[in-house]
């Protein structure tokens, strides 16, 4: 066994695939679709005559999801190349520690983020004592922030995926 191996067993080889990149994005993609599909059906049902109650989404509702779609972006902004990079690589500038500042940004915010969304269902919802089809309204934020951060996590990765046989052509 190679003495600079981390794990005793190999990364399978099927994992830097073109396919399997273009599949993590695609689920990706898929998973940030469908938080937003769960926060727009929750606010829909707060407007709508079947919620008999005085709970309603409101702006506030909504800031936890734009703090994480933001760390999303934020997130997916940076190449892995550059977080790699000792101090003194590119020109001396200090790209390296710029770009882990700005990628744990990122992590703040959507951390940030699904924690707003605990704090508006406990506080709005929980201490209230709202019913279950009223108390979806604050579970639906927290499921989707969740969903957004495991979407950047599915993205960020595989877009980072090394492949031998992708080539990167710069102008």
């Amino acid at each position: 066994m190679e003495g600079e191996r981390l794990f005793r067993f190999p990364k399978p080889q099927w994992l830097n695939s073109a396919n399997t990149r273009t599949a993590g994005v695609y689920l990706a993609g898929g998973l940030f679709s469908i938080a937003l599909f769960i926060l727009i059906d929750a606010a829909s049902y707060s407007k709508s005559p079947l919620n008999g109650s005085n709970f309603h989404i409101t702006f506030v509702d909504w800031i936890p999801a734009i703090f994480s779609a933001l760390g999303m972006l934020v997130i997916n902004s940076i190449d892995k190349t550059r977080l790699s990079g000792d101090g003194f690589s590119y020109s001396g500038d200090g790209v390296a520690w710029k770009a882990r500042v700005v990628l744990f940004m990122g992590f703040a915010a959507m951390a940030g983020g699904l924690a707003g969304g605990v704090c508006v269902l406990v506080l709005k919802y929980i201490v209230a004592e709202a019913s279950w089809p009223t108390a979806w309204m604050g579970v639906a934020n927290v499921v989707t922030n969740g969903l957004v951060m495991l979407s950047s996590v599915i993205l960020w990765v595989s877009q980072n995926m090394e492949d031998d046989y992708t080539y990167n052509l710069a102008l």
